[in-house]
């Protein structure tokens, strides 16, 4: 059973308060915040490639829609053509996460302590579902300091152990609606993996799965991929590790970053179509 969207759960005095911007490493993570604080950029040592993901990853987080269209049927992106330096940024020698031959990424990096990611979700997900074949959206949970860790180290974990398409959308509405998880004092592992639990995880497993070497190595991989993408806030969108897409200036709503994200997922697509096609000689 898919869950209700988050928009329908929000009090509509939060809506008010959220400033549509970004959350930052050094933000209140609570649900009513309305500014965010400056950031420091993510470290961590730039890796020359990515590896690919797991077929456990890719079921999880980056598989299309059952019912995506073909490519050739998409529609044009609405709206004008946006602009590099005013709508998006160009990034320098630019890597995708997890590169997939034919398919154009889209990442999300998001952290479940976000109120603007948690607002972003339903939007992002309705977007995600008419995607065409060709299109796969990759999650990273931004593995900030602070509360951001415990979180981050959850999402890994439940994507370590199947468990993202299940316990996504009810993360943000335990942290955010319900408050029945914390954001500071920082949440126990107990309390994470009781949350875990309801949605058929043991819970120790669980537990010891979020101090794994294999969910370390992904909170390592997120922050190399976030370095090389000048990623600082959440939520920000990453298309095919070559274009920066974040609330600010001109980017005015969460539906703007969607629109922008269409377009330049056409423009790789038709590149990569010229670059398919085979040379004629002339005559």
């Amino acid at each position: 059973m898919r869950s209700r969207p988050l928009t329908r759960l929000f009090a509509p005095a939060l809506l008010l308060v959220l400033a549509l911007a970004g959350c930052k490493q050094d933000a209140p993570a609570e649900a009513d915040t309305a500014q965010s604080a400056p950031s420091a950029p993510a470290t961590g040592t730039p890796a020359d490639a990515a590896p690919a993901t797991t077929p456990a990853e890719a079921t999880a987080t980056t598989a299309p829609a059952a019912n995506a269209i073909d490519p050739a049927d998409a529609p044009p992106p609405p709206g004008p053509a946006p602009v590099a330096g005013t709508h998006y940024v160009d990034i320098p020698n630019g890597q995708p996460f997890a590169p997939t031959p034919g398919m154009i990424e889209v990442v999300e990096v998001f952290g479940y302590t976000c109120p603007h990611c948690a607002q972003f979700e339903p939007v992002f997900e309705s977007w995600r579902a008419r995607q065409p074949r060709d299109v796969k959206v990759t999650l990273v949970a931004a593995p900030f300091g602070g509360y951001w860790l415990p979180y981050a180290k959850a999402y890994y974990a439940s994507e370590t152990m199947g468990l993202v398409e299940k316990t996504h959308q009810p993360m943000f509405r335990a942290v955010h609606v319900e408050r029945s998880l914390p954001v500071q004092p920082l949440p126990s592992d107990e309390q994470i993996g009781a949350f875990y639990a309801k949605f058929g995880a043991n819970p120790q497993q669980f537990i010891s799965t979020m101090s794994s070497f294999a969910v370390d190595a992904k909170m390592k991989r997120a922050t190399q991929f976030m370095q090389r993408s000048g990623v600082e806030s959440t939520p920000t969108l990453v298309v095919a590790g070559k274009y920066r897409i974040e609330i600010g200036g001109a980017v005015n709503s969460h539906e703007e970053m969607l629109r922008i994200a269409e377009h330049l997922v056409a423009r790789e697509r038709a590149a990569a179509a010229g670059a398919a096609a085979p040379a004629t000689s002339g005559g």
